[in-house]
């Protein structure tokens, strides 16, 4: 063999052998890092749990989590316990303090309560509006509709106002968790997060008897406020009603009663005829 190329191979060979060692190492000080990167204990959900849940020993577990931690991650399970959930929370997430409601507040429709808002029982029917079909974190703005004081049996007729919009459910019925298979259920009591002014104002027109509620769903992406005026039966017919034209109406002057008769009763025998006559005075 040619001594050149004999050295050439040779040199090729350590070449590659310093790559490959060189590769090597790289590669096992990354993994080692990997290794040695340090962990930490957060406390989980050990099972899929339901908003107004309130926690026990046996709905947590841990589980390791390396690097940063999830802002607001719970570390000993002594702090989760005897709380509520406010949202749903799935096997194995990481349980964290904006999850949960403050200790002492127990579970429930209270838990979910934010602070500074308050939970407000709006009765309504199956078929007023969209009452049926309202589940729990959908929004809705609410309608009253009556004749406004002073007015009753007016020319205008009743009248529609959107007194509150984009309010949050809370509950629909006793269920306070959302609907997983979309089916609707009728409810007679929807329960509605409102601030203490829309509190009063709800709680003014929901106990009038001559008012009466309606729920409009809206979509929740849709924040925005709307700026309406109401509408009066008076619009949606005109201000003034009108015969229609071909109904071939004329109006014409009123016709004068007819005056006044008297009746003679004559009898001849076994016959008997009426005679009727009109009063002097009418003739003249």
């Amino acid at each position: 063999m040619n001594r050149r190329l004999l050295t050439i191979l040779t040199l090729a060979f350590i070449v590659a052998c310093a790559c490959s060692l060189l590769v090597y190492r790289m590669v096992g000080n990354r993994v080692s890092a990997v290794k040695k990167q340090a962990t930490t204990q957060v406390v989980a959900a050990a099972s899929d749990l339901k908003l107004g849940t309130v926690l026990a020993s046996s709905n947590l577990t841990t589980i390791a989590i390396a690097g940063s931690l999830p802002q607001g991650a719970i570390l000993k399970p002594a702090d989760a316990i005897g709380r509520g959930v406010v949202s749903d929370l799935y096997k194995g997430e990481p349980i964290l303090e904006s999850r949960l409601a403050p200790l002492g507040s127990g579970g429930g429709l209270a838990a979910t309560i934010r602070k500074g808002m308050r939970a407000l029982a709006v009765k309504v029917d199956e078929v007023v509006g969209v009452a049926g079909f309202v589940t729990p974190g959908m929004r809705v703005d609410v309608l009253v509709s009556g004749d406004p004081p002073g007015t009753f049996n007016s020319a205008t007729g009743p009248e529609v106002r959107t007194l509150l919009q984009n309010i949050e459910v809370l509950s629909a019925g006793t269920d306070i968790q959302k609907d997983t298979e979309g089916k609707p259920q009728p409810v007679h009591v929807v329960n509605l997060l409102v601030t203490p002014e829309q509190a009063e104002l709800l709680s003014l027109a929901s106990n009038h008897t001559h008012y009466q509620i309606q729920l409009v769903l809206r979509n929740p992406l849709d924040t925005k406020t709307d700026k309406l005026n109401g509408y009066a039966m008076s619009t949606i017919f005109g201000q003034a009603a009108k015969a229609p034209a071909h109904f071939g109406f004329r109006p014409g002057k009123p016709r004068k009663p007819a005056p006044p008769t008297y009746s003679i009763v004559v009898y001849n025998g076994s016959q008997r005829t009426v005679q009727d006559f009109v009063s002097r005075e009418e003739k003249q």
